[in-house]
């Protein structure tokens, strides 16, 4: 039997209607997570400094936006109404949210960026706006009237602190209960703005651009190249213009220049690596009592690991991409490691080879797993 998703359609159904194609309004469609993170959670994070957090509020015609972290005093002196926290990276400090974003596993994690989640009072919301990248937005606690439109005029309000549209046309509209979702392909103008005291989940999605890739592959390369001439010119001649850059050395230099080359392993190596690097704000905690290594492979065989709200782990080839750095593995590692990568944890009991033991103790070291499958 085909999983279905959103309580209608199958995965493969998804992807070929809807997915970067046209919305999907889904009614009760993940209804477990209506009640899952509520204003409480969301205010305790957004007073830490290790997550990212704004308030946006609207009085009269005027747009106004605070960066946290925050302070209990910062809340009590908010109106009722009219204004929305918005807490980023949940799914990386919270289980709820990582649980959550579990739920578009038919998606590649390659593609994914993270989970944020708002609480609004009633009247609240960012405003008619556009995202670059796909994105759900499944409804928690409360409800929200949310309007869309495919319109191709994205000219934004100028001199405003949030990326506002200054023309939007509202196409369709919809209010989203508890459970409901949303489905929206990139740049699809979309407003939504909270009917009672509400939580919503934006679930999104990295669409880096080829300036954002061509630069960080440049970066990449700096390490990998190996030039080996010298620049040089036999046929110099004597010049009355000594401050001219002549045209035979840009030739050269161009020449040379045009030897710069990569392979498609060295693409796969930077992709993996520039997926899964930890964004500015991430820390990994350290295990403050580490246990030596053999207690640790007897501790994991018989418990099995986890991975970390905050650690990132993709796979390709030979290659497993953790939290930024690069491991090319033999292939009973790459079976099991691709395993973590997948489910995000091995459960016990564990048969894992010495290669995939040393690479464990290591992550278990820096903080990137924890020992103990979520399911044990």
């Amino acid at each position: 039997m085909k999983k279905k998703i959103f309580a209608s359609l199958t995965r493969a159904a998804f992807m070929r209607q809807h997915w970067q194609k046209k919305p999907l309004v889904a009614h009760n469609a993940l209804p477990e997570y209506a009640k899952t993170i509520g204003p409480t959670e969301l205010i305790a994070l957004a007073q830490r400094d290790d997550v990212e957090s704004r308030i946006v509020r609207k009085a009269g015609s005027r747009w106004y936006l605070q960066k946290g972290p925050f302070t209990r005093r910062d809340f009590s002196r908010l109106p009722r109404s009219g204004w929305t926290l918005l807490v980023q990276g949940v799914d990386q400090t919270l289980w709820q949210g990582a649980r959550l974003l579990r739920e578009f596993a038919f998606i590649p994690y390659a593609r994914m960026d993270d989970v944020m989640v708002s609480y609004a009072t009633p009247g609240g919301g960012v405003g008619p706006h556009f995202d670059s990248y796909d994105v759900f937005l499944v409804q928690g606690k409360g409800e929200r009237r949310w309007k869309f439109s495919r319109q191709r005029d994205l000219e934004l309000v100028p001199d405003v602190p949030l990326k506002i549209l200054k023309n939007f046309q509202s196409q369709q509209e919809w209010v989203l209960g508890p459970g409901d979702l949303l489905y929206l392909p990139p740049s699809w103008a979309h407003d939504g703005v909270a009917l009672t005291e509400c939580v919503t989940y934006s679930i999104g999605f990295r669409a880096p651009s080829e300036q954002e890739l061509g630069s960080r592959f440049l970066e990449f390369l700096q390490d990998k190249l190996e030039l080996k001439g010298m620049y040089a010119d036999p046929d110099l001649k004597a010049t009355c213009r000594p401050g001219h850059i002549p045209a035979p050395m840009i030739a050269r230099i161009a020449s040379m220049l045009g030897n710069v080359r990569w392979s498609t392993a060295e693409v796969a190596e930077f992709t993996g690596c520039y997926l899964t690097e930890p964004k500015a704000n991430v820390v990994f905690a350290r295990p403050i009592r580490a246990l030596k290594g053999e207690n640790f492979r007897k501790q994991i065989l018989r418990e099995g690991v986890r991975l970390g709200l905050r650690s990132r782990v993709l796979t390709y080839g030979d290659y497993i991409f953790v939290n930024g750095e690069s491991h090319r593995c033999g292939l009973r590692a790459r079976r099991l490691l691709g395993q973590l990568a997948d489910q995000r944890q091995l459960t016990p009991p564990l048969k894992a080879d010495d290669e995939v033991q040393h690479l464990l103790y290591e992550w278990y070291r820096a903080g990137y797993i924890e020992i103990g499958a979520m399911d044990g």
